[in-house]
């Protein structure tokens, strides 16, 4: 594990594996560097990048200053980028692929960027999330109940059936995804303003001039296709691909040749 200090002086933790252009990983809601896919995605790259997964803030071994801002997380980010060499490529999952969009508007170091299923809702193919869910998130942690956050989280953010998130605690990995629950929020700041059912939104990343890969899965649900490529069409310099057969949770092995050529086209830009 190797620390690098965010501008705010939060220590970041992250880990570094291969050689080569820098890599960084971003997780989605509820997974850190050693509890997730990015791990496993890391150890397939190594073999062509310097690839480095890092604890988002109030994960695993990182620290956690408040209050929380976007903008906090994106200093974050620039910090491992100026670590790895002042420049580096990004891969974003789910809602780490929102934070890994907004990093990509404030800083020119990011050279390139792949996204996978940021989770959008940009029309009427599902119920968009309710105009209370954060400030209910927050109710629940705020009287320590971990678990019913997790499940708000499941049932109205991801929009799992209920009877799958009653499931949930029957689980082996309920106990980690309660340890973390208190970053939820995090992941709704990121998120919240562009799972409202409108595409609008999405401008917002405008003028993120970088070539972007947006992925999607060929078997994801049809909001989470229509979102993808909905956002494809609002970046300037993004093109969209369907990895047929998978779903939100993709396969490392199935992305990795995809992220492999994606990248190694930006070396010769």
């Amino acid at each position: 594990m190797n620390i690098v200090y965010s501008r705010d002086g939060t220590a970041i933790a992250y880990d570094k594996i291969g050689s080569g252009f820098p890599l960084i990983l971003v997780d989605g809601a509820l997974c850190s560097r050693t509890n997730g896919p990015n791990g496993p995605l890391a150890i397939l790259l190594e073999q062509y990048f310097a690839v480095i997964t890092y604890d988002r803030r109030g994960r695993g071994d990182c620290g956690d200053t408040k209050p929380y801002e976007i903008e906090r997380e994106v200093e974050d980010l620039s910090a491992l980028i100026e670590e790895a060499g002042g420049s580096a490529f990004v891969y974003g999952i789910s809602s780490g692929a929102a934070l890994a969009l907004e990093a990509a508007k404030r800083l020119p170091s990011i050279r390139k960027l792949a996204l996978y299923e940021a989770p959008f809702v940009v029309d009427n193919t599902r119920a968009p999330v309710p105009e209370a869910y954060l400030e209910q998130m927050e109710g629940h942690l705020s009287n320590e109940r971990r678990g019913a956050a997790v499940k708000h989280f499941m049932r109205k953010g991801v929009g799992l059936p209920a009877f799958a998130v009653a499931m949930m605690p029957l689980m082996p990995a309920w106990k980690k995804l309660k340890s973390v629950a208190h970053t939820l929020p995090y992941d709704t700041i990121l998120t919240v303003e562009h799972q409202r059912g409108t595409a609008s939104t999405l401008s917002r990343w405008s003028s993120v001039t970088v070539p972007v890969l947006v992925g999607v899965g060929g078997k994801s649900p049809a909001w989470m296709r229509n979102a993808m490529q909905s956002l494809a069409r609002s970046l300037p310099s993004a093109r969209l691909q369907t990895l047929e057969g998978q779903t939100h949770i993709i396969k490392p092995s199935a992305i990795t040749p995809v992220l492999k050529r994606f990248f190694e086209e930006a070396t010769t830009v």
